[in-house]
């Protein structure tokens, strides 16, 4: 008999605090943010220009684009990332690509060679890939209006899942 009240008192218990407990994860799940990008400031390839990421917040979506010129994928996605910075950059998108472990002499070469559009830094010593958990090219971040890293994509192939990715954080596509 007294296993029955034991199984009653925990049935009861269950039953009165699973909704409270649904009710709960159902508000506060909404709320909870993406975690903040760490600002940065980098000098453009061949400008005078700086790049701080802290400009863009409450202006622009940043992809971050980590890469080098030794990154077989990095060579072959060039022209599909220089599309997509082409086709976002009226609505709000800045694609940044930043060199790791490169020199200014090959990240220049690599430039040249592509036709790279897009802006270009570098981080020799993976001092910014690092704040954004860098683990090898390529490796793109996408960090929103907010200044919130909303994806973290390792490996190639992300050119082509970009415009699907922006175009949530935009709205529909014009």
């Amino acid at each position: 008999m007294l296993e029955v009240v034991h199984a009653s008192y925990y049935t009861l218990v269950v039953v009165r605090t699973l909704p409270v407990l649904l009710l709960l994860v159902c508000v506060v799940a909404p709320l909870a943010a993406a975690p903040a990008a760490p600002g940065f400031t980098v000098r453009l390839l061949g400008s005078q220009r700086s790049l701080d990421s802290r400009d863009l917040i409450g202006k622009k979506v940043l992809v971050l684009r980590f890469q080098a010129s030794w990154c077989k994928p990095c060579v072959r996605e060039s022209p599909a990332l220089a599309r997509v910075a082409e086709r976002y950059r009226t609505r709000g998108v800045e694609v940044l690509a930043i060199h790791v472990q490169d020199t200014v002499v090959d990240a220049q070469r690599f430039v040249l060679e592509h036709k790279v559009a897009y802006p270009v830094a570098l981080d020799p010593r993976l001092t910014i890939a690092n704040h954004f958990g860098f683990k090898g090219t390529p490796y793109t971040v996408v960090v929103d209006r907010r200044g919130e890293m909303v994806a973290q994509i390792h490996g190639e192939s992300v050119v082509r899942r970009l415009p699907r990715l922006l175009d949530g954080l935009l709205g529909k596509a014009p």
